[in-house]
């Protein structure tokens, strides 16, 4: 799986990349036009489909609805990385957080590929619960897995284009998040696989008044060709995660700046 960043505007779409010697994604371009975001603020998603929970009960997608907003992630639980970097990102993000999942709003993963078991859906939700560390955190994180016919309805509804690679038996997709009001509708969407502690707060908050947000301008980050074989990703996640380093570098040490420069004017008046 080779993670592609792509700026698109809202609605976001992925953009085809060129064929490079030497890098699987050349192999299939064509598949990068079926991935993508389409952001569908206000679309209500279909609350009657059925799926089954880590419990192997049978569920519709409404029982998680109705009280306060969701959280919906869709990935899949056998992603070889991003999709667990979705959720790494969005735990410890709640994490900070004073809302409780259960209380104030609740989490929803769906997995996009029909052949996920329960079972698994299970041994993910576990080791999200250890890391999420809330009392009560269970009633508040649902990991679902379902038939191919609902998942297709699911992901339409809220605009997300993924596809199936046969060749590597991988999904290609984005790594964004939504969040949906009460009722379902589509109130905002989170891209890439860090996220905001402040955002999601607040974006939760106007979810929970059944208030819909902007359409946004993104950096589509997607999951496709992780090559199993070499253990390696191409150069464009590279550049990603040296890029990212480097912003965060930059922050650090303009804060680090910032802050020295007001401790050592602060002394000089407490001199004076």
């Amino acid at each position: 799986m080779t993670a592609i960043l792509t700026a698109a505007p809202a609605p976001a779409r992925a953009q085809p990349t060129s064929p490079e010697p030497g890098d699987p994604a050349g192999a299939k371009p064509g598949l990068l036009k079926q991935i993508g975001i389409d952001q569908r603020l206000h679309q209500e998603v279909p609350l009657d489909l059925v799926f089954k929970d880590e419990t192997g009960r049978e569920v519709r997608l409404g029982e998680y609805f109705g009280k306060r907003p969701v959280i919906l992630v869709l990935g899949y639980y056998e992603c070889p990385m991003l999709c667990t970097q979705v959720l790494n990102g969005l735990v410890s993000a709640l994490g900070i957080l004073t809302f409780d999942a259960g209380r104030e709003f609740d989490v929803v993963a769906v997995s996009i590929n029909p052949k996920e078991s329960p079972a698994l859906a299970a041994q993910k939700k576990q080791s999200y619960m250890e890391r999420y560390k809330r009392a009560d955190a269970a009633a508040g994180w649902h990991f679902l897995t379902g038939t191919e016919a609902s998942i297709h309805h699911l992901a339409a509804a809220v605009g997300f284009r993924y596809a199936f690679d046969e060749k590597i038996q991988q999904y290609a997709h984005a790594a964004v998040i939504e969040v949906l009001t009460p009722r379902g509708a589509i109130s905002k969407y989170f891209y890439g696989i860090e996220f905001s502690p402040r955002d999601i707060k607040f974006g939760l908050m106007e979810a929970s008044e059944e208030r819909i947000g902007t359409a946004v301008d993104s950096a589509l980050l997607l999951c496709y060709h992780y090559d199993p074989a070499t253990g390696k990703y191409g150069a464009n996640v590279i550049s990603a995660v040296r890029i990212g380093a480097g912003a965060t570098v930059l922050a650090f040490l303009s804060f680090l700046y910032i802050s020295l420069k007001r401790e050592r004017a602060a002394h000089r008046n407490a001199a004076l």
